[in-house]
């Protein structure tokens, strides 16, 4: 047996263990020990390296410790937060920006940037929705969805959310984001 599979075999049965002795002490019913055992174990990685907790390691919309921001859609102010990925925290530092914005697929109003935004670990795919503003990493822009998009891409990425009527981001023509003070 080579040292590699050694490691990881010590590493993932250690893993268990742990979670066996974890889900013992819990108050959750039985059924959901045997749920969170499973799904735990299966993830369990085979480079031999531990693997950080769920709640250490948050992904999608999980993953937002929200950045109020201030946006102004044509002059009309709306409520407005970035979440904690490393490219919403890149645009952040972008800020502020004043973008025009034009039509996409009739789904969404597209900018673009001074710059591409990092796309370091970057958080799990996620289908965009209405009042959704998103970073398409090949073309680089920012895009805000007037609409549910069509599915989730591993191209797209999630920055944030505007809390804003779809007849609004609709017809944008031109928004200007700023760092809320």
């Amino acid at each position: 047996m080579t040292s590699t599979l050694r490691r990881a075999l010590t590493a993932t049965a250690t893993t268990g263990v742990l979670l066996l002795s974890a889900t013992a002490c819990s108050d959750d019913s039985p059924a959901e020990q045997s749920s969170s055992t499973t799904s735990a174990s299966s993830s369990a990685p085979a480079s031999g390296q531990p693997q950080p907790s769920a709640s250490a390691s948050p992904s999608g919309s999980d993953r937002s410790t929200p950045m109020d921001i201030r946006i102004t859609i044509d002059g009309r102010p709306v409520d407005a937060a970035l979440n904690d990925s490393p490219a919403a925290r890149d645009l952040a530092s972008l800020l502020p920006l004043t973008l025009d914005l034009e039509d996409f697929h009739g789904t969404e109003r597209i900018a673009d940037p001074p710059r591409k935004l990092t796309t370091e670990d970057a958080p799990e795919p996620q289908t965009p929705k209405t009042g959704d503003l998103t970073y398409y990493a090949p073309w680089g822009n920012l895009a805000i969805f007037y609409k549910d998009g069509p599915s989730a891409s591993s191209d797209l990425l999630i920055l944030g959310h505007i809390d804003a009527d779809t007849d609004l981001l609709s017809g944008a023509d031109r928004i200007t984001i700023e760092a809320a003070s």
